[in-house]
This record gives structure tokens, sequence and C-alpha cells, in this order.
């Protein structure tokens, strides 16, 4: 199966009632042990990477390495760039070969995000490369404002506006989520993410997917959301099984294998995300 579109695919997960995994990686391993789940479930899952992350590893290699994956899936895998709080950064995802990117323009003022965005949309789209964006606050889970002030969420009538205006194929919103850890459980503003499906044509995406209750991102796949990103859990359930293979007294500690043995439990963190998200269990 070749690399796919990410918004085809978000597309695809909509209209047959599946949400798509979009976990972050930052390394050779963490790639592969999401395509490796990925195949093992036979569901389609999204490679994407933090672009904070480029003092540890540079874009290019994230994006030939998770391409080179997806070309050899036996099940549909997008490739995308998470997180770009600006035109250069966005436009440096296109240069180092994402096929998908996101611009972050949601900390500025909405007519500033709206001209930022729409600008990355047209240069994005002379390279056949999709754009997500960002409208309303996802803030941080360590906040609690940003978690239950409703001030912060997407609102619906500039979400319509703002689709229309930009051209961006996909939207990121604020409906109660957060980034990071979470300093109390969220509660998933449901009739938001209604009225968001039901106003805007193109797939949207809930960030600050870790800690998220089972049953409230199963409700979130229900009502039409297409794409949730996870990072935190991710990288604590490859951090946990670093600890539980690791022998700080080995005096011949040996990392490939600590690698290989790893590796187990970050793909079933993965296979159990994808099974949560895909409620009607449709497989490839």
């Amino acid at each position: 199966m070749p690399l796919v579109k990410v918004n085809e695919l978000l597309h695809h997960a909509t209209e047959n009632g599946y949400g798509v995994a979009a976990v972050n990686v930052f390394n050779y391993e963490t790639i592969k042990w999401v395509a490796e789940a990925a195949n093992r479930e036979r569901i389609p899952v999204i490679i994407q990477f933090y672009p904070g992350f480029d003092k540890y590893i540079a874009l290019k290699h994230v994006a030939a390495i998770a391409k080179d994956f997806a070309e050899k899936s036996s099940v549909p895998i997008g490739v995308h760039l998470d997180h770009s709080a600006g035109y250069e950064i966005a436009v440096s995802g296109v240069r180092d070969g994402f096929p998908s990117v996101m611009v972050d323009g949601s900390a500025l003022p909405y007519g500033e995000n709206m001209a930022l965005t729409a600008a990355v949309v047209k240069t994005a789209a002379v390279f056949g490369v999709d754009v997500e964006a960002e409208l309303g606050h996802v803030g941080s889970g360590a906040n609690l404002d940003d978690i239950v002030n409703s001030d912060h969420y997407t609102d619906v009538k500039q979400a319509v506006e703002f689709v229309k205006c930009t051209g961006c194929g996909s939207l990121a919103v604020a409906v109660g989520n957060a980034h990071g850890a979470y300093v109390q459980t969220p509660n998933l503003d449901f009739d938001r993410i209604a009225s968001l499906r039901s106003a805007l044509p193109i797939p949207l995406v809930l960030h600050g997917c870790s800690d998220i209750p089972p049953e409230q991102l199963q409700e979130s796949v229900r009502l039409g959301m297409s794409k949730f990103n996870i990072a935190t859990e991710y990288f604590r359930a490859c951090y946990h099984g670093v600890v539980q293979h690791g022998d700080p007294t080995e005096k011949n500690g040996d990392m490939f294998r600590l690698m290989m043995e790893t590796s187990e439990n970050a793909i079933d963190f993965v296979r159990g995300k994808m099974r949560l998200l895909n409620p009607n269990k449709f497989t490839f």
C-alpha cells in the first residue's frame, strides 16, 4: 500500500466511522513501532513529528524514514508535520518532504491566524501538500483554565468563515482538550463537536488525546472527529518499556537488545489506541 494522502485518509475515516491515531515520533524506533502496530491491527495510522524536536533529529530524516515505512506498509499510513508555529517552519516541512503539514496560528489574533494559514495553504498547494490549521486555543493540560474555560473553545461561526477563507484541509479544534498531562480529567464539549461537524465540510482534529478517558474518545469518533493526536502517552509507554527491560547493574548492557525488548510495550500501546478509535472494527 503506497503512502496515503492525510486528507484522503481522514475523509475515509469519517465516512467509515473510525478515528485515525496520529502518533508523534522522534527517532527511527518510535516510527517503526507505530508502523508495526498499524500493520498488525490492519488499521491506518498517521506518523507525525513535532518540529521542536529538530534539535534531536532533522525534519528531512524523519520525513524520509516515515515515508519509507509508509510505502512498504500493507495498510495506509500518512506522514505529517505537527504544530508549525509560523510560515517558515511549515514551509520547511514542505521543503523537507512532509506530504502534510500543520500551521498553528491559534495564538495569534483571528485575522492574523487566517492570513498565516491562507499563506501556507497557497504555498503548500503548489507542491500538493495537505494543510491542517487550528482555531480556538488548545492550551496546556497543566493549566486548568485552558481546559475548562469555554472562551478558549472553537467558535462554530468563526470556524465556517475560517475554513472558507483559508482553504485548509483539516481543522484542529478546542473543545476542552489540551496538550500534555492533564491536571484534572477533561470533559469534552460534545455539543460543540457535533455542531462543528455539522457546519464544516473538512475533517476535524483533536489534539491532546493522551489521558482523555476512553469513552470520551469513542464518543468523539461517533460524532465525526477524524484525527486524534497522541504524544504524551506514547512517549510514556516507550519510557516504561525501557525502565522495565533495562538493568542499571548490568555491566555488559546491550542497547540493541534493550530496544528490541522495549518494542512490544510501544507497539501494544499504539494497537490499543487504534482499537479504541475503531469502535466499528473497520479493517483493511
